[in-house]
């Protein structure tokens, strides 16, 4: 018993039941059977060529691949819900309504509130890149490849209601050191600021504004009457230039900014006056996603003609404010303005930014939203035709 118990494992062993059949002889048969079937399978294969395995199918890959690289993707549609009723739908052939019948549920799409392109305000003074279009003569404002546009991205808030409403654009931010310091920490923020092109530490001033809340435009200098003894700076933009699609002098005033909704005129009277001029001009804002806004300093401007003709998105002042620089001037322009818009709703104003009238505009908007008046940016009352249907 003790030598079984030390004996290593399976050596020795002997079956314990001398009745049980040998294993060789079941490994045997087994064999033979498998054999024989094999045989059998063989024959049947030879004798019926349809039992013939079938060529193994080549993989889908290649073939799906290829089908995917000749389709390209289909464009992004955006969905936008206007605030004045209505949708309209963007796509690859264009802006037009939404009608009932129409289902814009294929493709990728965005359905879009007003106002949910805007920047946060924490980003509202960092400039979005995919806006830019990088030049030897600076970033350029530009829509998106997703159909954004500066006018959206940069827009500043307001409520959105019906109510009546007033923009207020306050020029020449970057001529003077002390008036655009004013201009920026004193007035509201749904006060639109003006930049003018020629003036200095734009981006500085900028970065203040877009903190602050305020939305901004760009005065661009254009042609004046009796140019060029009369002139708007060294880079105008003058009717021939514009009329021969030669932007050189625009695309110098737009790279010395970012962030802005539009283009504002300074000076300019000669070329608001000129449809041949203005509607390459506004063709070249409206490529971008800019708006252009009229100061209203010329009774002879055709700028609204033009731009409603061109689709670009415009707006133009009712009212120079401050062209008498005395407060009680001004105070009684604010007036005028107030009346204008509580007969069709809406007016714009436009001033410059003299320590003066920032001190009135400053005060009179306190009073005016006492009075049921909203002050709205001015990209709020600007026609649009890609947003209104």
């Amino acid at each position: 018993m003790r030598d079984e118990l030390y004996r290593p494992l399976g050596q020795d062993l002997q079956p314990t039941d001398s009745r049980s059949p040998p294993q060789t002889g079941r490994w045997i048969a087994a064999a033979s059977a498998i054999a024989l079937l094999a045989a059998g399978s063989a024959f049947t294969a030879a004798t019926q060529p349809h039992f013939a395995p079938a060529p193994a199918a080549p993989s889908p890959e290649p073939i799906l691949s290829a089908k995917l690289a000749e389709t390209p993707p289909p464009e992004p549609s955006i969905v936008r819900m206007n605030p004045n009723g209505g949708v309209t739908i963007t796509d690859g052939m264009g802006t037009r309504p939404l009608v009932d019948d129409a289902n814009p549920y294929t493709g990728s799409i965005r359905v879009l509130e007003p106002g949910s392109l805007r920047q946060p305000q924490a980003f509202a003074h960092l400039p979005d890149q995919e806006l830019l279009e990088m030049t030897d003569g600076g970033a350029l404002p530009v829509r998106g490849g997703d159909g954004r546009r500066p006018l959206d991205v940069y827009a500043g808030a307001w409520s959105g209601s019906g109510g009546t409403r007033i923009a207020l654009v306050v020029g020449g931010i970057g001529i003077s050191q002390t008036g655009s310091q004013k201009a920026v920490n004193d007035l509201p923020p749904s006060v639109t600021l003006g930049f003018a092109a020629e003036g200095n530490s734009l981006d500085r001033w900028m970065q203040s504004a877009r903190r602050s809340g305020h939305e901004l435009v760009l005065q661009a200098p254009l042609e004046p009457m009796g140019y060029p003894q009369v002139s708007a700076g060294e880079h105008t933009l003058t009717v021939a230039d514009a009329a021969a699609g030669h932007f050189d002098a625009l695309r110098w005033s737009m790279g010395r900014l970012t962030n802005y909704v539009g283009v504002m005129n300074y000076m300019g009277a000669r070329f608001n006056a000129d449809p041949a001029a203005l509607q390459p001009f506004l063709g070249e804002l409206s490529r971008r996603g800019l708006l252009y806004l009229d100061d209203g300093t010329s009774p002879r401007s055709q700028t609204r003609d033009v731009a409603l003709a061109s689709g670009t998105p415009f707006a133009a002042a009712d009212l120079v404010l401050d062209a008498d620089r005395t407060p009680d001037a001004i105070a009684r322009q604010l007036d005028v303005l107030e009346r204008i818009a509580r007969a069709k709703g809406t007016a714009i104003g436009s001033a410059s930014a003299f320590e003066t009238t920032v001190d009135v505009i400053a005060a009179w908007t306190a009073a005016a939203q006492q009075r049921g008046i909203e002050i709205v940016p001015i990209s709020a009352l600007a026609f649009d035709p890609e947003a209104r249907t």
